[in-house]
């Protein structure tokens, strides 16, 4: 197995919203196509990993100051 190849664990996810609640809800939707998407969803992080991803979209959710947000 070459070691230099990144793992799919690795990638990074399309998409990463801050936000201050642990509960979110995602429908996939966004600014360039508000109509596409997926069912709405509502989603709860762990308060000890301060992250959630939609499993439809993929994307993550970062609670803001908590121990997943890198400050940026």
């Amino acid at each position: 197995m070459d070691q230099s190849a990144p793992s799919a664990n690795a990638l990074p996810p399309p998409e990463i919203f801050k936000v201050t609640s642990l509960q979110v809800a995602c429908d996939g939707s966004g600014e360039i196509s508000p109509g596409l998407g997926h069912p709405r969803v509502f989603l709860r992080m762990e308060p000890d990993l301060g992250f959630v991803e939609c499993g439809y979209c993929d994307r993550r959710f970062v609670l803001e100051g908590g121990p997943a947000d890198q400050g940026s």
